[in-house]
């Protein structure tokens, strides 16, 4: 780990980024070395779990919140009031020099992306994060593209993983509120909104509560709400940072009504009617919501072999798309694989150490704010298909995460197996 250093007071010129990208990824054989992205939540508590030093916890100022989340391969900037200019936004580092992930993809797209994606979308839509608090928060839902584009935004469908590695203790509530129980009504939703102001406005009555398990995930289709309980969980999702939260007081703390419609038309900020609209009332209320949303991991037996294993634990559509997906990599001590995959996908080691293609891979016991780690790595889409070599050096299970961006995989599985 290096000395601590400031973030950037500014981007790299972006024509200053092609000859900088090209001999890194020269260097790197098609593999970005990326430095860790923090992001702070004013209105949560962080858990503490995710490798960030005592001291930084409150980085950004206490007046921003404690740092609570660390985003990864993110080309998406976090909608936080009073950001700095590049939150939520993930840097590469090359020989001591630093460009935006966001600025290399506009500069060769289709190396790193693909041609497809980067025609389809002109970046990489996606992005996955660590979200690590000390208790659950409020009840919210992320808004549907329909619905997020009448603010110039778009939906957020997102997924969630819960790795053994970042969760050795399960913090105050290791239960997750999703959806709404069958048989509630919009008026009785529409009750919780009218009685915001009264303290708990009692909208966690109509949910159901599903106990977090290590080693085990969700899909969290938009629209739907759900109150994240407090294991630390790995979420790939769709590049937006929306939501509204509907929930009043959560462990005794107010959650003001700003943070219900901030993605929200300014005309409709009072419409109970149309705030309750915005949450898609069939997904809500699924009588078989966890067989539709739950994911245990699945061994992708065509990519594992001796010493091997590669496990999906993010699959599954969004309304019949193929959005984002992720899988786990465990090496045994002293085994090497071939990675091949047919896309791009931004990596984040999570135990052990060893090296992939040219890169060293370790995982960091504790993190200082701004410094450099060599546990990130961007998998550009030609590396990927080329094939990358990864061995485990260490005297542990070498483990990393990986997710994808949309339409990537032709054998993607599904919740329950359907």
């Amino acid at each position: 780990m290096s000395s601590v250093k400031s973030a950037p007071s500014k981007a790299p010129k972006s024509d200053n980024v092609s000859g900088l990208l090209s001999r890194a990824l020269e260097a790197g054989k098609g593999l970005l070395r990326l430095t860790p992205t923090w992001v702070p939540r004013s209105f949560l508590h962080p858990g503490k779990r995710i490798k960030l030093h005592p001291d930084d916890w409150y980085a950004y100022g206490a007046h921003r919140g404690g740092i609570d989340e660390r985003w990864f391969s993110s080309t998406t900037e976090a909608a936080n009031e009073g950001r700095v200019w590049n939150e939520g936004l993930s840097f590469c580092e090359f020989e001591g020099e630093e460009f935006l992930l966001r600025d290399a993809v506009a500069e060769a797209g289709s190396t790193l992306i693909g041609d497809a994606m980067f025609k389809k979308y002109n970046r990489w839509p996606v992005y996955s994060k660590f979200f690590d608090n000390m208790g659950p928060i409020p009840h919210h839902m992320h808004q549907g593209f329909a619905d997020a584009k009448l603010v110039g935004q778009e939906g957020k469908p997102e997924s969630y993983y819960f790795p053994p590695q970042l969760n050795n203790v399960d913090n105050n509530f290791a239960y997750t509120f999703m959806g709404l129980e069958p048989g509630t009504t919009k008026a009785q939703v529409r009750k919780c909104l009218e009685d915001w102001s009264k303290g708990d406005n009692g909208i966690l009555d109509l949910s159901r509560a599903y106990r977090l398990k290590r080693g085990t995930g969700w899909l969290i289709p938009p629209g739907v709400l759900h109150a994240p309980g407090s294991l630390c969980t790995y979420e790939p999702q769709w590049g937006s940072d929306v939501f509204g939260m509907y929930q009043s007081l959560v462990e005794g703390r107010e959650v003001p009504w700003s943070l219900l419609v901030k993605d929200m038309p300014a005309d409709k900020h009072k419409d109970l009617d149309f705030i309750v609209g915005q949450l898609d009332w069939d997904k809500n209320v699924d009588t078989h919501f966890k067989e539709h949303n739950y994911l245990e991991p699945i061994i992708d037996k065509e990519r594992s072999g001796k010493g091997y294993t590669d496990r999906w634990i993010v699959y599954g559509t969004v309304d019949g798309h193929q959005l984002f997906s992720s899988k786990e990599l465990t090496l045994d001590p002293g085994a090497s694989c071939t990675l091949q995959d047919p896309g791009a996908s931004g990596w984040i080691t999570v135990q052990g150490r060893g090296r992939m293609g040219s890169l060293d891979i370790q995982t960091p016991v504790m993190i200082r704010f701004g410094a450099r780690t060599e546990d990130e790595v961007f998998i550009s889409y030609e590396a990927a298909r080329a094939g990358v070599k990864i061995e485990n050096t260490g005297s542990e299970p070498l483990v990393g995460l990986r997710y994808f961006g949309p339409d990537v995989h032709a054998n993607l599985p599904t919740p329950g197996g359907k």
